[in-house]
């Protein structure tokens, strides 16, 4: 009985912290703002990002994703697999079958190479100290098509075409996963030293396809990929809503300060933009950013990229974002790809939960690498 006394007050801290730390955060915005128009604010902005983000978002990831489940049904992800294979040695230090990894991710999103990682066929060709490695190098392309077509959708917004810094931010996580990879494959090998090396097999030469005629294939393959893409739409919901909107209370102001807060969507106490103007500096030197506003985009990124890209909109409504910043965020979003709140969930799957803080301590380092290579790159080519 003693005992159990003794452990029911150490987890009674917990709750008592979580109340001191959410008052001392959210009750001096909600005396701020006023009680009612804080409360009218968080839930106006959810329902506008509902409804002019979150099913724009599906709609996104409904089309390439049914794109991306025909170039598997018919087997270009297979050619394309055959035609990389020769550079993941080189690059990644990989056998050439983890290019399968890539385009699955970039195709989809990070949990995607966890599929192949359960697949006997695939692993076959890995070390062991290579098998944790799919982790980071996955989520370095998760959601890679989504957040590129979202990003050069805005062209229209912005009045530019986006296509090339959209297209070098992609290059940028391709060097963030190069980095991540390599950094994380230090502390595997490490781990991993006492395993016997494990000779590799020729590369598979054949890929699944489903029986049927072209056409019933190309439907069948339409129709599932879209499914997927809206489980995938339905999935990145609670990000957007939850994190975005309390990402955007923290970013911007009242819509007309003279005025002051009516409780309209995505107002708020810019505390994020004070933060970003005291490290202006520091953001302007590694990324370019001239608006503090764009921090809130790396931040939201960690925990959900889907969430971050439902800022882009806002940010190109008052003019605070440019086209080196969309190359930039666009190479920040692909390679952490809210890497926080995936990564130690996908190395328990790859039986490697003790590498999880070395795994996550690569990729910030490799997404913060990754947005400074796409700056630097701007700057020369634009």
């Amino acid at each position: 009985m003693e005992e159990k006394e003794i452990v029911l007050k150490d987890k009674l801290r917990e709750p008592f912290l979580f109340l001191i730390i959410s008052s001392l955060i959210f009750f001096p915005v909600m005396n701020y703002m006023g009680l009612s128009n804080f409360f009218k604010t968080l839930m106006s902005t959810a329902h506008d990002l509902l409804l002019n983000t979150v099913f724009f978002i599906m709609a996104v990831a409904v089309l390439t994703s049914a794109f991306g489940n025909v170039l598997s049904e018919f087997g270009v992800v297979f050619l394309l697999n055959k035609l990389l294979s020769k550079l993941m040695k080189p690059l990644y230090n990989l056998p050439g079958a983890s290019a399968l990894g890539i385009l699955t991710t970039y195709l989809s999103d990070n949990p995607a190479i966890l599929s192949l990682a359960q697949d006997k066929q695939f692993t076959k060709y890995f070390e062991k100290w290579q098998i944790p490695l799919l982790c980071n190098l996955g989520t370095s392309f998760g959601m890679g098509l989504i957040v590129t077509t979202f990003m050069i959708a805005q062209s229209s917004n912005m009045g530019e075409n986006l296509f090339l810094p959209v297209l070098l931010g992609n290059f940028g996580a391709v060097i963030g996963s190069i980095i991540s990879v390599r950094i994380f494959s230090i502390y595997t090998k490490k781990y991993y030293k006492d395993f016997k090396h494990v000779q590799h097999l020729e590369n598979v030469e054949y890929w699944n396809a489903t029986k049927g005629s072209v056409i019933s294939r190309l439907i069948d393959a339409l129709l599932e990929g879209g499914k997927t893409g809206v489980d995938l739409g339905l999935s990145i919901i609670p990000g957007v809503l939850i994190i975005s909107t309390i990402v955007m209370m923290f970013t911007n102001g009242p819509k007309d300060p003279l005025i002051g807060y009516q409780g309209l969507p995505y107002e708020g106490v810019p505390i994020l933009q004070w933060i970003g103007s005291k490290l202006d500096f520091i953001l302007n030197f590694l990324f370019g950013f001239k608006s503090p506003k764009l921090i809130a985009f790396p931040l939201t990124s960690l925990g959900s990229t889907g969430a971050a890209l439902a800022l882009i909109p806002k940010f190109i409504e008052t003019n605070s974002i440019h086209p080196n910043d969309i190359a930039v965020l666009t190479a920040i979003g692909m390679t952490w790809s809210g890497y926080l709140s995936t990564h130690i969930a996908m190395m328990d799957s790859l039986k490697a939960r003790n590498l999880a803080s070395k795994a996550i301590l690569s990729h910030t380092i490799a997404g913060i690498i990754a947005g400074f290579i796409t700056h630097l790159l701007y700057i020369l080519i634009f």
